[in-house]
């Protein structure tokens, strides 16, 4: 897609996802890049990684994606709050999945990592759980999102180094999802504008789990996306030594409209 920023060259958004089940025995994770219907230069990313039991999780993670269109068919780039869009697909996620979890066998749990670009190159960024966002200035990551985990939190309070935190045995322990009693973290970042060579990376564990991200950034800058994200996927599979969960990744890269 296309688009011409105001008063600025026009740039060019490549995006591609990727998906796969890794060694478990069903696919929980979902993945989504949507553009928007009547706005050039304007998209959504959504990157939900669903728990609980075999159809549980998958359910959580539908109806993330699900109210994640929902919204999205609503917004106006001109008029609405891009903030605001994000809040809501947290939240409204957060109601469905909880309802669904009334007639559902297990628990439905899900996290969420999302991002929205308009088309003035203005991005937002919002995520609940452990499922990441990061933003590459070509190679350099310039910021990530901070995981609502166990973990994290030890790495935040000094306790644990980054590396130690990857092969804790509670590293799967999260402190704040779509789904569960008490409302989810909703964390929100804004970029002011997107220059050209950034890409934007949302993704589950299964994925980030097996990459440093100067390793990532190296890939998604030498690579277009598609090629990026199946590179990732590749040698997040071979790192994993038939050990690797679901995983699943979204790429949007901005560059210049030659």
């Amino acid at each position: 897609m296309s688009s011409t920023a105001q008063a600025a060259q026009a740039f060019r958004l490549t995006a591609a996802t990727g998906l796969h089940r890794g060694d478990r025995a069903y696919q929980q994770d979902q993945v989504e890049v949507i553009t928007h219907a009547r706005a050039k230069g304007c998209a959504l990313a959504i990157v939900a990684d669903g728990m609980g039991g075999k159809s549980g999780g998958r359910k959580a993670a539908d109806q993330v994606l699900l109210t994640g269109r929902q919204v999205f068919e609503r917004y106006s780039p001109q008029q609405d709050d891009a903030s605001e869009l994000l809040h809501q697909l947290v939240m409204e996620a957060h109601l469905m999945i909880k309802l669904t979890a009334i007639t559902a066998e297990e628990e439905p749990h899900s996290t969420v990592a999302a991002f929205l670009v308009n088309p003035d190159l203005e991005a937002w960024v919002v995520h609940a759980g452990d499922s990441r966002v990061y933003h590459f200035r070509g190679p350099e990551l310039l910021r990530r999102t901070s995981d609502h985990s166990f973990v994290q939190r030890l790495v935040d309070e000094g306790k644990l180094t980054e590396e130690a935190a990857n092969t804790h045995p509670q590293s799967n322990l999260l402190t704040g999802c779509l789904g569960t009693q008490t409302d989810p973290p909703v964390t929100l970042w804004n970029i002011d504008r997107l220059a050209f060579g950034d890409t934007l990376l949302a993704c589950s564990d299964g994925l980030w789990h097996y990459f440093t991200a100067k390793e990532m950034g190296a890939i998604v800058h030498a690579l277009p996306p598609r090629e990026a994200g199946e590179m990732l996927i590749s040698k997040a599979r071979q790192r994993a030594r038939g050990g690797g969960d679901n995983l699943s990744v979204a790429l949007l890269r901005v560059d210049p409209l030659k």
